[in-house]
């Protein structure tokens, strides 16, 4: 008996979709042409890896329109511009998730943000193709938010095929070719790519879905030192001794044993709070204020994505209403006035539950608390000019530094 001779690939079809679909998304077509095919029998669908490589199973591609190819090519170079290997790395990490269960999540959690709103306008949504509200989720939320509202379960495991390579989920895997071999992009020329396809969304915002311009908008602001610096001082003030901790009789303290009868509470870690106070007064610019928000959208990353644990209070000479944070554009900045940063501070410790930390952007034309608050503090200053003037009225005023208690952090 003779074998059923191996399924060549369609080349003509593939790429005759992935036109299709630098024709739907005009925007996406220099990473769609930038990612180099590999054909492998040993992937279920098409899959990519971080190094730009597309893997292609001959025998999907002969199995599926090429209307519905096309989406899948979107699809999978939209894994690569959104970062989700180092994202899904960097959550890993942070939420101490392991095992190829984990990475299915992530990979099916990566999918929703995803499929979410790249379909439709002339781009078709392939067959198996799971969207946010298959699994009774929001729409809108990014990756590291679905991770949170859904677990692998009997609903998921229609699911249990998927497989987008490591580009997906940052696992690798045994077909992928790895950082030395043939046909990868280096990181300067990934880089690259990213700024061509946000170059592209930027020049035509009305027609561009709304995950793309968010993500565009955050392609343009890449993080900088001073960012970094911004999100290691969160860091190291939320996870300090005392900052998120709380008692519980939950797991009781190895101590009990040495206690006959009585249960002493463990000591347990929980998700540190965030107050951002933001210095809306007449001498912060909209440029800086603009740059606030960004600094807040950094601060949600510093604490994993934990868009509920952070508020902010917008003040000049008095503090405005605490706003619970849903997207960082939407935070309104009320001011315009003189400065009083103390009132910022009141309020921020007022919130309920208390605040961990409590983090200020301002430019630092502010009388300070005189004590210490009751938590850890992060100040983050927009530069200014020293000049000789001591009169606050001058615009070019600087005043001396924040206080020895908190952490200083020059924006910029």
């Amino acid at each position: 008996m003779t074998g059923t001779p191996a399924r060549t690939l369609d080349a003509e079809k593939l790429f005759a979709a992935r036109l299709q679909a630098a024709r739907a998304r005009p925007y996406l077509a220099t990473a769609l042409f930038a990612l180099h095919v590999v054909e492998s029998r040993r992937v279920p669908t098409m899959a990519v890896d971080r190094h730009w490589r597309c893997y292609v199973s001959p025998a999907f591609v002969a199995g599926i329109p090429v209307e519905e190819l096309a989406g899948v090519w979107v699809h999978e170079v939209s894994h690569l511009l959104r970062d989700h290997h180092g994202r899904s790395d960097r959550v890993a990490a942070e939420r101490g998730l392991a095992g190829p269960g984990e990475r299915l999540r992530m990979n099916i959690a990566a999918d929703l943000e995803i499929n979410d709103d790249v379909y439709g306008d002339g781009l078709v949504r392939p067959g198996g193709a799971v969207e946010p509200g298959d699994l009774g989720l929001p729409e809108g939320e990014l990756m590291e938010d679905y991770l949170r509202l859904f677990r692998l379960g009997p609903h998921t495991q229609d699911l249990a095929w998927l497989d987008c390579g490591s580009g997906a989920d940052g696992l690798d895997r045994d077909w992928d070719l790895g950082p030395d071999g043939a046909y990868g992009l280096s990181e300067q020329e990934r880089d690259a790519v990213r700024f061509r396809v946000a170059q592209g969304i930027t020049a035509r915002p009305g027609s561009v879905p709304k995950g793309w311009r968010r993500w565009a908008e955050e392609a343009f602001h890449p993080p900088q030192p001073w960012r970094e610096l911004l999100g290691a001082a969160v860091r190291s003030a939320a996870s300090g001794p005392g900052a998120g901790e709380d008692y519980t009789y939950g797991r009781p303290a190895r101590r009990s044993a040495g206690l006959p009868g009585v249960v002493l509470p463990s000591l347990r870690r929980r998700p540190p709070r965030v107050a951002v106070v933001v210095d809306t007064s007449g001498s912060v610019s909209d440029a800086e204020l603009g740059s606030a928000l960004l600094e807040v959208a950094a601060i949600v990353r510093a604490v994993g994505g934990r868009r509920d644990l952070v508020s902010v209070v917008s003040c000049d000479a008095a503090a405005r209403v605490v706003q619970p944070l849903c997207r960082a554009e939407g935070i309104a900045l009320v001011g315009g006035g003189g400065t009083d940063l103390r009132q910022g501070f009141a309020r921020a410790l007022r919130t309920e539950p208390r605040p961990d930390v409590v983090v200020v952007l301002t430019d630092g034309q502010t009388p300070w608390p005189e004590a210490r608050p009751a938590c850890r503090t992060v100040v983050g200053l927009f530069p200014r000019e020293r000049r000789p003037s001591r009169n606050e009225d001058d615009p070019g005023y600087v005043p001396d530094r924040p206080p020895d208690w908190a952490r200083v952090v020059t924006i910029g």
